[in-house]
């Protein structure tokens, strides 16, 4: 029988704050913080990396895109049912296209993975940087619900980021899945045709922000 034991509600991978935007889980960075240290005794889970994922979403005004992203390695610790410690690598070679198909989605992908000529620096430039990473720092409780923050690196850049989770363990597995949040790309050097870094008029503009949804299974060890 599945036991739910932990809830974690607040806003993006970076400093949970409540918005009054149109987005609700809208974070704000901040720097990076101390990661978390779990005690000796904690339980230790190894993240499915087969069934695990993070679903994004990339927007101009006239269209979005959807896609998803693989993990290539993680890991939580958990004590007495409480989240204790823990990160993830995330793969960004990986990243799959989903509302594209053919030589649509193939494009966008190598435009985003900076694998196009001229293109490296646009996006995530994964051939200079081919993973990302999330390392828990603690939890909080934001309007009674709990939080989970964590230090973001993407691009040699950190920024402490929190996001809406929930928790669940049925016998040895855990999965962990948030809610839809939203983290400014920019915040971690990511300016191509940001309004804010450029002179594209709003309606040819991409978004700087990306919204997110991290979904997590894993095994105990």
């Amino acid at each position: 029988m599945t036991r739910n034991f932990l809830t974690l509600s607040a806003a993006a991978l970076l400093l949970f704050t409540v918005s009054c935007k149109e987005n609700p889980n809208e974070t704000e960075a901040s720097g990076a913080e101390t990661e978390a240290m779990a005690p000796a005794e904690a339980v230790t889970y190894n993240v499915d990396t087969e069934l695990s994922s993070i679903a994004w979403v990339g927007s101009k005004p006239t269209e979005d895109h959807t896609g998803n992203l693989s993990l290539s390695s993680g890991m939580v610790k958990v004590q007495d049912e409480a989240l204790a410690s823990g990160e993830f690598v995330i793969d960004m070679t990986s990243i799959e296209v989903t509302d594209l198909e053919g030589e649509e989605a193939t494009n966008l992908k190598a435009h985003l993975e900076g694998t196009l000529p001229g293109k490296a620096t646009d996006f995530f430039n994964t051939p200079k940087y081919p993973t990302a990473k999330f390392v828990v720092t603690g939890v909080k409780t934001v309007d009674g619900k709990s939080v989970l923050e964590g230090n973001l690196t993407l691009k040699d850049v950190t920024k402490n980021v929190s996001f809406p989770v929930n928790v669940s363990y049925d016998d040895n597995k855990m999965m962990l899945k948030s809610e839809q949040f939203t983290i400014d790309r920019t915040d971690w050097g990511i300016q191509y045709g940001s309004q804010k870094f450029s002179d594209k008029i709003l309606d040819s503009a991409i978004s700087d922000d990306m919204k997110l949804t991290v979904n997590l299974v894993a095994t105990k060890a």
